[in-house]
């Protein structure tokens, strides 16, 4: 007899550690699938971010030298393997030049001016950003690559920005 009731406590407790991980498996498994229904969602709109993203940067490289099969193919006959990188070095070697920079026309006033940043637009022009530390600028530049891969610029237009206080 005492033996049956000690088997019936423990068939009566087994089953409530049963039913208690049942339930909290349950529970659990709730849990787990609305976290991955909102992970799922932000992984979609992340996606539809990257995207947007590749969209711009596609738009962003449109006028890009490196992108212009056109105007690259001005370049064929040369032995430059990136003409691009070639011309942005043959620009920033201007700012090797003790004091301002040769093409900026401006005297610098917290130093002196230097081209930071180069877009090369096509075979032939050049957008620059130009700053002293303090002050900045853009600049639009001409260039002509010659055969015997010298780089000639010349200024087109300028502008500084006016520093708001």
């Amino acid at each position: 007899m005492m033996r049956q009731r000690i088997f019936l406590y423990l068939f009566v407790f087994s089953a409530l550690v049963a039913l208690y991980l049942a339930v909290a498996g349950s529970r659990n498994l709730q849990e787990r699938d609305a976290k991955i229904g909102s992970l799922e969602a932000s992984v979609s709109a992340l996606e539809d971010s990257v995207q947007l993203a590749r969209l711009e940067v596609l738009d962003m490289r449109y006028f890009s030298l490196e992108n212009n099969d056109d105007a690259l193919a001005y370049y064929d006959h040369l032995s430059v393997e990136d003409p691009s990188r070639y011309i942005a070095d043959k620009l920033l070697e201007t700012n090797e030049i003790e004091g301002n920079n040769p093409l900026v026309p401006y005297e610098g006033m917290e130093g002196v001016f230097k081209i930071n940043k180069i877009k090369l637009l096509n075979h032939r022009w050049i957008v620059a950003d130009f700053s002293d530390g303090r002050f900045w600028g853009e600049l639009l530049l001409l260039y002509e690559l010659r055969d015997d891969l010298s780089v000639d610029f010349t200024l087109l237009d300028h502008l500084l920005y006016a520093r708001s206080q």
